[in-house]
């Protein structure tokens, strides 16, 4: 796909507390670029090396396709990298202020919290930190 804006993605642990409202907010954050770039044409690529806290392979999907179907439904051209393959990419950049940026969803949105995330400034809930981590592996 070319003339597009690339969305490289990963899809986190703590997004799996609010698997929808990650992908809404993500929709909504891609729809803001899309029209500072006047551009209506959308590759979503997983990207699982953005990360070190991944979610489960299916809650990932899920907000990927999610994702997708959302965009589309929008009015948005859109094509999204396989899940889970190995691929290889060749990308060429425009050289303009929003080329490049990067952007955190907050599994929350707007919802009251206890503190700070230390990966950004998005608030998480101290209770939901230790269920995590107490949750059995997923395969």
């Amino acid at each position: 796909m070319e003339d597009c804006l690339v969305v490289f993605s990963s899809v986190e642990k703590l997004d799996e507390l609010n698997a929808s409202g990650v992908a809404d907010a993500a929709k909504n954050s891609i729809v803001d670029v899309l029209g500072k770039l006047k551009e209506n044409r959308v590759m979503l690529f997983p990207f699982a090396h953005l990360t070190s806290t991944l979610s489960s392979p299916q809650v990932a999907l899920e907000i990927l396709v999610s994702l997708e179907a959302s965009l589309k439904n929008d009015g948005f051209t859109v094509k999204r990298a396989p899940f889970g393959w190995n691929k290889e990419f060749d990308i060429k950049s425009k050289g303009h202020p929003l080329a490049v940026l990067s952007k955190v969803i907050c599994p929350y949105g707007k919802m009251e919290c206890d503190f700070l995330c230390p990966y950004c400034t998005n608030p998480i809930k101290i209770q939901d930190l230790s269920s995590l981590r107490e949750a059995p592996p997923t395969a």
